[in-house]
Formats: structure tokens, sequence, C-alpha cells
């Protein structure tokens, strides 16, 4: 499973990625950003432009799938277990506004070694405190080239801690998570 994080000026850096991704590598890609509850999201159709993999908003109990993109319900938190998806805590609540950490816990939690994040543009640092709990596992920590970000303030936060175990391209991401994979 991979988790991507990304906030603003995400969208075209996931589109770049999920292109470049060939059907059948048997990975699933989850696509988190912080969205508040009145959000209308079209992440699901302009994704699904730039990929041959089902693309699906996650709903309460999912089974996770192979080749396939997830996309988060607006104004929530979402996490793993038993590999299923569990809708969390509105956004909006107190101590809930870091989805993609919240995220990338969780698939530490239940991936462990097998754990892959992937950081593109967004602002803030949300998607670092997550990076922590994949490197304590052994999983891979990819961080977006901050020079390609439309707003590098993610993947530099990923990258001054320590936690990147790759600084690329989008369009050069696909290729190492595939040889990772095998």
């Amino acid at each position: 499973i991979v988790g991507i994080g990304a906030s603003a000026g995400g969208i075209q850096a996931a589109t770049t990625l999920l292109g470049a991704v060939p059907r059948g590598t048997g990975m699933a890609f989850v696509f988190i950003q912080h969205l508040p509850p009145d959000h209308e999201t079209l992440m699901v159709q302009i994704l699904g432009r730039h990929t041959d993999m089902p693309v699906q908003q996650i709903c309460d109990g999912m089974e996770i799938q192979p080749d396939h993109v997830y996309v988060i319900r607006p104004g929530h938190t979402v996490t793993l277990s038993d590999g299923r998806f569990r809708l969390g805590q509105s956004v909006e609540r107190l101590g809930f506004r870091r989805p993609i950490d919240d995220f990338f816990n969780s698939l530490a939690r239940e991936q462990k070694e097998r754990a892959i994040i992937v950081v593109l543009s967004g602002m803030g640092t949300n998607g670092t405190a997550g990076a922590q709990a994949v490197k304590a596992v052994g999983g891979l920590c990819i961080a977006q080239d901050p020079d390609t970000a439309e707003f590098p303030s993610m993947p530099r936060s990923l990258i001054h801690a320590g936690y990147a175990d790759q600084v690329i391209k989008t369009e050069d991401m696909a290729g190492i998570l595939i040889r990772y994979v095998r």
C-alpha cells in the first residue's frame, strides 16, 4: 500500500505519479488530502483521467484491493485496520487535523516494512510525523523534489527531518516504487 500525502499544489503531482504507474504492479494507492467536510471534491474523476486503475472514494469498512486508487472522503480522517479502511473523526474537530499523519501512522502499524509513503506538494508539515512511524518499522519514504513542488513545505519538512529515502521528481517515482516492490 502506497500512501500519498498532498496539500496545496499536490493534484498535478499526484496525476503525474499515477499516470506513470502501469496496471498490474500489485500496489494500492491511497491519496490523502486535508479537505474540509463541506468541500466538494472531484478527485475521483480527476485522478481517474490519469490512470488505468479503478479510482474510488473511501467508505468505512472498504477492503483495500491491489491495483486500485483510493481517495479520502472530504472532512474525515482515515486509517487502516485489518486490510480495511476506517473513517475517523472530522478534521474540523480539535486534535484531528492531521489526516496525512494519521493515515501514515496506521499504514506503518498495518503494513510494517511494506509501508510506502510519498509526500507531494503542500503547505505545512503534515506527513512528517507519520513518516517517522514508517521509518521506525523499515518502510520506504519518498519526497517530491522541493524544486519541482508548487508548495515545497511538506516535502522539505520530510527531508529536513531526515526521513526521506528518496527525493525525486514525480515523473520518476513510478520506477522507484516498482523496483522497490519487486
